[in-house]
């Protein structure tokens, strides 16, 4: 058995649980995506959670190369950085017919009482996003206020993505996502503002 089976599984299952949810994708939908053969799925997965759980840390461990580089490739400006990342999943809001949303945001909504191991998995994803987005706001350095929390910043802007996510998607409207966005770049520019002013 070989780690490029193991992949396999987890890169169909990443698309499966983001298209479908967890709860809809079977054991029975990896096996097709994959045609790989149900005694390798189990060498290396017991059960579905365990797929689940693969999922979460290959995520959690690729943060720089599945998202962050694709949607910041070319773009340097730190505020730049931000928008940038948002716009990618507006693209794949669009792109998907409203389908993909962000798919730890699906799973975190999906699993109301998870077990302990995947509520982690969850977490970290999600304080992974938050410190990239957060070394965004130390990387402009002075063009934020000195006196500005941003860490709580950056967990507002987590905030905004994923509450733009879920309306545009329910709405069918992208205009509901710009709309978001949009407010929250008019506080950045209010902050950036009153950075300028002097004390």
């Amino acid at each position: 058995m070989n780690s490029a089976t193991r992949q396999k599984i987890v890169d169909a299952a990443m698309e499966l649980f983001w298209v479908k949810g967890f709860q809809s994708t079977s054991i029975s939908d990896i096996l097709s995506r994959t045609q790989v053969h149900s005694g390798s799925l189990y060498h290396f997965f017991p059960g579905k959670q365990d797929v689940l759980v693969a999922v979460l840390e290959t995520y959690r461990d690729e943060i720089e190369n599945r998202l962050l580089a694709y949607a910041w490739a070319g773009v340097d400006d730190p505020i730049d950085k931000i928008f940038a990342l948002l716009n990618g999943y507006r693209i794949g809001l669009v792109s998907s017919d409203f389908m993909y949303g962000c798919p730890i945001g699906n799973l975190a909504l999906e699993l109301h009482e998870p077990d302990p191991r995947v509520r982690e998995l969850l977490d970290a994803n999600f304080r992974n996003w938050v410190g990239a987005v957060e070394q965004c706001l130390v990387d402009a350095g002075d063009r934020i206020p000195a006196d500005t929390d941003r860490k709580a910043l950056a967990e507002f802007i987590l905030t905004v993505m994923e509450g733009a996510i879920m309306q545009a998607r329910t709405a069918r409207d992208i205009g509901v996502f710009d709309r978001n966005v949009e407010v929250l770049r008019k506080h950045l520019d209010l902050l950036m503002q009153r950075a300028k002013v002097p004390n």
